[in-house]
């Protein structure tokens, strides 16, 4: 099934090009889970390497940081090479750097390890996003971006399950060691149902390349090893504060360098000449901070508070799941005949209320059961948010920008899952400092607060440390809230058809 759909609208409807879709998100499914999984072993990872809190919240940023920050280029290698030869290779490093992972015998060697895992992963995203916009037009998008939104949602909730499971019953190696049958499995999936499709010669932008990486090394590094360093001094004169504020000052550097340029940016900000782009980005890149900052409070309270098992405390994800996934299929539908802009709205609401009552539900004597609910609400909340962004983001692509317009609509997710990662982790040892001085002998640092169950002594400061710490996500639901609001109305014919009333990058080269 080599051959090109270039040149066919029909056949971009087929059944082909549905087959494609779900082959190409078994992998993405696999890939998504990774980013989550690794939270339900927190304390397990604490407890076999005996690391803190900091050092393995890092398995997981290093992963996200290796994840956001090729994506900006690995869109763009989609878009020369082929994105079905991209998302292989991708898919390929993916699966041995899982082997690696659960071979890894330091928390050291599993942040590198991590690493190389977070390049497959950004070789292979971009590549399902760009595919999707290539083979479905623009009337019938709403239908397979609410798959890929669902795939999306489900695949980070299901992360804590599946490793609860595999913790439990074979050990935390297992949570790595499972993508390998998948990889091979999804790898033979993609050969055999994935068309190959038009290439487009492009530049690749090596300046901006180190410019991003750089800026946002030294923006997550000093967020999340700030409180490490009680925001002092890092190394010598290097303080905390001083390695942020670079951080910041090469970002901006490297938007006037994109701005300058007049071959092929890295970052095309031309993109951002369409409303509903810019402000779909602005909710994604909330949402993924969300995703990740929620989690970690929660299964800390649970096992560490509450004594649950991994596999015990990760069911309590299961609605958000079952609800988030059954509905965005719904919701896809329903986008492809009214304007995304409303329910995307209701659905931020709808989560900045779920996570405002899951702060206030976290309390030492509260039935865990009661978290059910929150949680509920929350999968309902995603349901609606995943695909209206999505489509709002890609609808007015044309297919030139669909690898450039993929790649920065995943950076900016990712890249705020990696903020969200850094920031909760600052949070939440801040909030264990502040609420544990006094409390009981070695506690007043927050370091070592999370390894095994917490003593009854400080069971409830350490409680309440964690409610705190549920305000960033709620700040983050807010952000997005704002971006989707900001959308423009999209205005929809009579045949389904419809143009937003924003600027549409359409017809730019």
């Amino acid at each position: 099934m080599a051959e090109s759909l270039a040149g066919e609208p029909a056949a971009r409807e087929s059944r082909q090009a549905w087959l494609a879709l779900w082959s190409l998100l078994f992998g993405f499914f696999m890939m998504l889970v990774d980013s989550t999984i690794v939270s339900i072993a927190t304390p397990t990872l604490m407890q076999a390497f005996e690391a803190d809190v900091g050092e393995v919240v890092w398995v997981t940023s290093a992963y996200l940081l290796a994840y956001a920050v090729p994506l900006l280029i690995t869109g763009r290698l989609g878009d020369r090479f082929g994105p079905k030869t991209i998302y292989l290779v991708g898919l390929t490093i993916f699966t041995l750097a899982s082997v690696a992972c659960g071979l890894a015998w330091s928390i050291e060697a599993l942040i590198v390890a991590r690493v190389v895992q977070g390049f497959g992963a950004a070789l292979l995203t971009p590549q399902t996003m760009a595919i999707i916009t290539r083979l479905f037009p623009p009337q019938r998008r709403g239908a397979a971006m609410g798959v890929w939104g669902a795939t999306a949602g489900v695949a980070t909730l299901a992360g804590p399950l599946l490793g609860g499971v595999l913790i439990d019953g074979l050990g935390w190696e297992w949570i790595f060691f499972v993508n390998a049958p998948v990889g091979v499995v999804g790898f033979i999936m993609v050969v055999r149902n994935v068309p190959a499709l038009e290439k487009h010669a492009h530049r690749f932008d090596w300046l901006g390349v180190v410019l991003s990486a750089v800026g946002l090394f030294c923006i997550v590094f000093g967020i999340e090893e700030g409180q490490t360093y009680a925001w002092g001094h890092i190394w010598g004169p290097f303080s905390v504060w001083g390695l942020i504020i670079t951080g910041v000052v090469v970002m901006v550097a490297f938007v006037v360098w994109q701005a300058a340029q007049k071959g092929e940016p890295l970052l095309p900000l031309q993109l951002f000449g369409d409303r509903n782009f810019a402000m779909a980005n602005v909710s994604a890149a909330a949402m993924g901070a969300m995703i990740t900052a929620m989690v970690f409070p929660l299964l800390l309270y649970v096992q560490n508070v509450r004594g649950l098992a991994p596999t015990q405390a990760a069911l309590l994800t299961v609605p958000m799941a079952l609800i988030s996934g059954g509905l965005a299929p719904v919701v896809g539908r329903l986008i492809d005949k009214r304007d995304p802009r409303p329910i995307a709205v209701a659905g931020f609401v709808l989560l900045a209320a779920a996570l405002v009552l899951h702060s206030a539900l976290m309390r030492p004597g509260m039935p865990v059961l009661w978290l059910l609910v929150p949680y509920g609400l929350v999968g309902l909340a995603m349901g609606g948010i995943w695909g209206p962004l999505s489509v709002s983001a890609t609808r007015n692509l044309p297919p030139h920008w669909a690898g450039a317009g993929s790649g920065v609509y995943n950076s900016t997710r990712q890249l705020g899952a990696v903020l969200g990662s850094a920031s909760i982790a600052a949070v939440m040892q801040s909030r264990l400092a502040v609420n544990l001085t006094g409390a009981g002998a070695g506690a007043g640092d927050g370091h070592g607060a999370g390894v095994g169950r917490v003593p009854a002594v400080i069971a409830a400061p350490f409680t309440k440390a964690m409610s705190e710490s549920m305000w960033f996500p709620v700040a983050a639901a807010v952000v997005g809230l704002v971006g989707a609001l900001l959308m423009a109305p999209h205005r929809v014919a009579a045949d389904g058809v419809g143009a937003p009333a924003g600027h549409s990058v359409a017809g730019r080269g």
